[in-house]
């Protein structure tokens, strides 16, 4: 137990290690930010001196006005205060935007993996989960890459430069000074490691806010009819509560965070001010130098007090650097050999093939062996559970079988360039999915170089078009979140659409006409037998009906009782 517990430490300290070829790609960037920072702070302290220098030359003249000498002293504080913030300016510029860019390159390189996974990967996870890696663990390692560098960088380079310049003014003083800075840092790293946790609580308690608001607002109409609008107010002001709870609780830690530090600020004030009073009275330290060590502190607290914050910072970035990690080293189970482009005429067959879902264990198909010819349709039919929508999956080869082979054109399914294939399919799934678009973006969606013309022409041929001319924007109507604004018949032959401006070779209807009427049906299958004749239909269906309009009829149902007996 202990050793797996030190292996996984191992395993996320050195989950920041795969950021090393980020750094050394913009190398040179993060150069000139360093640059920048030994710039900024040597000006930042360089003009420290100089306000001692002021103090010292006022307090030991007895004239009142015009001091030449004070003037030169204030030209070269205000240029290096300038300097100091057009260096500051410019190391942002550069290690933020290198940050920034680190974590574009971050977003495309998880975003490209979703997008090689399988069906069956999808579903080992939940969406929110995955959102999560490319959203919050991102930005968590963004601020590594840039504040938590940044600021490191800095206080490290701020240290040297004026512990330089205190050590050069007074070496006991500086001790003293010094001292309680380290104590600040640890401090504030067990506040910030309280806030961090704290925080995530919260954020937690928004979420389940934020869901409960969604789930209400997608079944309003569901609280409506069974008249339960009273429930949902109180639960939602429970969970309010609970969030806001959560939400005073952090600020009340919060507020710890900078009391501590006006606390330390005042701390070292007097201890300065006590040292450098007896300095003074012993002749060893002028009012001006007292004066600077007042300012070299109060330059100093700020990025100390940032060490807890910044290694917070990091832990969280190692953890979530280990999870995108780990979302990365995942490898599809659906893996394309083949990279040649060439025709698809239509055959399709079915060889002893088995399918079980890996996460159930439930086997969905088993032994399955059918045979159809190009430019022919077939009609599958069965109870709930047989495998209907499993043989759509395997077809567009979504999903893998477990054993046997699926041969289009005579060679293996697996065999075939995957891209090259999907092009000449065309598949309206059991639910179909709208994006948030217009009618004409959608039914378009298919082709590469889609027109009106072309779109009105398919949305007739799926018997869409006389409910789509009827709306006020008519095809640059937007469909609302997964078309929230049509009916299930619409979205179903908007789909449909979808599916056959493709004109493909294979054409799989997943029960995706069963929001349809019967003569709606009829025109839709009428109108792809007359325009489609080369393409090879596979229609899965309840209705005898519908099934009969098929050149061949495959029922699970009684494959699977004649596999039982």
């Amino acid at each position: 137990m202990h050793r797996n517990t030190v292996d996984c430490r191992k395993q996320i300290m050195n989950s920041l290690k795969t950021l090393n070829p980020y750094f050394w790609k913009h190398r040179i960037l993060l150069f000139w930010g360093f640059l920048f920072i030994v710039a900024s702070n040597f000006f930042n302290i360089y003009k420290v001196q100089f306000v001692g220098k002021s103090v010292d030359a006022i307090s030991q003249t007895d004239k009142i006005g015009f001091n030449k000498q004070v003037l030169i002293y204030v030209a070269i504080i205000v240029g290096s205060s300038l300097l100091t913030g057009f260096f500051t300016f410019m190391m942002r510029q550069t290690i933020i935007v290198a940050s920034r860019r680190i974590e574009y390159e971050l977003k495309n390189k998880i975003y490209t993996h979703y997008q090689e996974l399988s069906l069956t990967d999808f579903k080992k996870t939940t969406i929110g989960d995955l959102m999560n890696r490319l959203s919050e663990d991102v930005v968590a390692v963004r601020m590594y890459l840039g504040p938590g560098v940044m600021y490191v960088v800095n206080l490290l380079v701020l240290l040297i430069i004026t512990g330089i310049y205190m050590l050069h003014t007074n070496v006991s003083m500086t001790l003293w000074s010094l001292l309680p800075l380290p104590i600040l840092s640890f401090v504030i790293y067990k506040v910030s490691s309280i806030i961090n946790r704290k925080s995530k609580i919260m954020q937690k308690s928004q979420s389940a806010v934020s869901t409960f608001v969604q789930d209400s607002f997608s079944g309003i109409r569901v609280i409506k009819f069974f008249a339960k609008e009273k429930y949902i107010e109180n639960n939602y002001g429970i969970k309010v509560k609970d969030y806001q709870d959560k939400a005073l609780d952090l600020a009340k830690t919060e507020a710890y965070f900078f009391t501590i530090i006006l606390f330390v600020i005042g701390l070292l004030n007097v201890v300065i001010l006590l040292i450098g009073g007896q300095r003074y009275m012993a002749n060893e330290l002028s009012v001006g130098k007292i004066a600077d060590f007042f300012l070299y502190i109060n330059i100093l607290i700020w990025p100390f007090s940032m060490v807890g914050w910044v290694t917070s910072v990091n832990q969280r970035a190692d953890a979530s650097m280990a999870r995108i990690n780990e979302f990365l080293d995942m490898k599809s189970e659906i893996i394309n050999t083949n990279h040649e482009v060439y025709p698809i005429r239509g055959d399709i067959e079915f060889r002893n093939v088995s399918y079980t879902y890996p996460n159930t264990g439930i086997k969905a198909l088993e032994n399955l062996s059918f045979k159809i010819e190009a430019g022919t349709s077939l009609a599958i039919m069965g109870k709930t559970g047989s495998g209907k929508s499993t043989i759509a999956l395997l077809l567009a080869r979504l999903i893998d079988p477990t054993e046997g082979e699926i041969l289009i054109d005579g060679k293996n399914l697996k065999d075939h360039n995957l891209e090259n294939y999907r092009k000449f399919i065309g598949y309206i799934p059991q639910e179909s999915f709208l994006f948030s678009d217009t009618i004409e973006n959608n039914i378009g969606f298919a082709i590469d170089k889609p027109n009106l013309k072309l779109v009105e022409e398919y949305a007739k041929k799926a018997d869409v078009d006389k409910n789509i001319v009827e709306f006020k924007d008519q095809y640059k109507t937007m469909v609302g979140e997964r078309g929230v604004m049509l009916s299930g018949g619409q979205k179903q032959r908007i789909a449909i659409a979808r599916a056959l401006i493709k004109e493909p070779k294979i054409l799989i209807f997943d029960d995706s006409l069963s929001a349809l009427d019967t003569e709606t049906e009829e025109n839709i299958l009428q109108n792809i037998e007359n325009e489609l004749q080369s393409t090879t239909s596979i229609i899965i269906t309840h209705r005898e009906s519908t099934a009969n309009k098929a050149d061949k009829i495959l029922n699970l149902n009684i494959i699977e009782n004649t596999a039982s007996a």
